[in-house]
């Protein structure tokens, strides 16, 4: 018999304690007014996990891993019509293309992102159906949930700070004109480098995430870090957010490109280019 109920009364947190506890063996489908996702056990143990509107086709999942590039996925689509996550993986390991442990791990690392996105839902219901297995064709892995679980509650934690600090992606940035972080001071990871480098008038934050593959949490931890070191401020876009979400972020880099939506922001270049040499420096 299925286990249902809704979110607010029963959490995340408390459905996988009860299918850790239990090694239950089956699926939780979940629904929250915006997304739906299913999440598979085995034994207590999560297998594997899908969400509405996120393509968990393999060659995708390694574009955005930034193991492939779309025409990579155009390619592996069109000579491999119809084929399973396994036949794909099979072709792509015994050629030499990718070694097992790499398609595992990005594989594994899919599942555990869509977990952390779950833990924020409070509201909804669920259905968990024992010795339901829906995983024909894909790639299983094994994560225990005693750590997935810490994880998902420390995020849960900083999401919720964040969110209050940050609520609004639609907030575009620009270069503070006298940073309160000396220069000398910065370290960048590759992530902020990839953020900074669309700070412009005119995308919002929203965009530069979206651009950059990165999903709320992710984004509003670079942007609230940028924001307490003093290098960036928040102002209104430039132009009207509208349908534009999708199209590519302006580069704040001062450099030559082809696309024409690529336009140089509106903002002073020293900030930027002081910011470049000191990555150089590294």
């Amino acid at each position: 018999m299925a286990l249902k109920g809704k979110l607010e009364d029963f959490g995340i947190t408390q459905l996988l304690n009860l299918i850790n506890l239990a090694r239950k063996t089956g699926t939780l489908y979940l629904e929250s007014p915006e997304q739906e996702a299913y999440l598979c056990f085995r034994e207590g143990s999560l297998i594997y996990a899908t969400m509405a509107g996120v393509d968990d086709y393999l060659p995708v999942i390694l574009q955005r891993a930034g193991i492939f590039t779309a025409d990579h996925v155009k390619m592996i689509r069109d000579n491999m019509p119809g084929k399973s996550a396994q036949d794909i993986a099979r072709v792509l390991i015994t050629s030499g293309r990718l070694k097992q442990q790499v398609v595992l791990g990005h594989l594994r690392q899919h599942v555990v992102d869509i977990v952390h996105q779950v833990f924020s839902w409070n509201q909804g219901t669920f259905r968990f159906e024992p010795s339901e297995l829906p995983v024909q064709g894909k790639i299983t892995t094994s994560i225990a949930l005693e750590n997935l679980i810490i994880e998902g509650n420390r995020r849960l934690k900083e999401w919720e700070l964040l969110r209050d600090e940050l609520p609004d992606l639609d907030i575009a940035l620009k270069f503070a004109e006298r940073p309160s972080t000396p220069l000398r001071d910065i370290n960048l990871s590759v992530e902020e480098w990839r953020v900074i480098s669309f700070i412009n008038p005119r995308n919002t934050i929203g965009q530069i995430a979206q651009y950059n593959n990165m999903d709320e949490l992710q984004i509003r931890k670079i942007v609230y870090g940028l924001l307490q070191a003093g290098l960036v401020e928040m102002i209104r876009p430039v132009q009207p957010v509208a349908a534009s979400k999708s199209a590519r972020p302006d580069a704040a880099a001062d450099k030559p490109v082809s696309a024409p939506q690529m336009r140089r922001p509106a903002v002073k270049r020293g900030i930027i280019q002081k910011l470049i040499r000191r990555i150089r420096e590294l």
